[in-house]
């Protein structure tokens, strides 16, 4: 019963994990520009270069993103399309 229960436990987390997502943006010469990490709960998050939040896009947002400057305050948002 004890293995069993293991073995659960062990497939969930995986599952949970094998959900997540990641993206990385290159430029011309191949350098990385960014990048985008997904969760589990579908939240996009997106980096800059340099590790820093640049945005926050959640999947009951409609398809709206929020957009951070360097120090992490918020300087913009975008708008889904509405027309659904």
């Amino acid at each position: 019963m004890t293995r069993l229960s293991l073995s659960l436990a062990a497939l969930v987390l995986m599952t949970n994990v094998s959900m997540a997502e990641q993206r990385t943006f290159y430029d011309n010469s191949g350098r990385t520009t960014g990048r985008a990490a997904t969760d589990s709960q579908g939240t996009t998050t997106y980096y800059d270069s340099r590790g820093r939040v640049t945005g926050r896009e959640s999947p009951n947002s409609k398809g709206n993103t929020t957009i951070y400057d360097p120090s992490g305050r918020t300087i913009g948002r975008t708008t889904g399309d509405q027309r659904k």
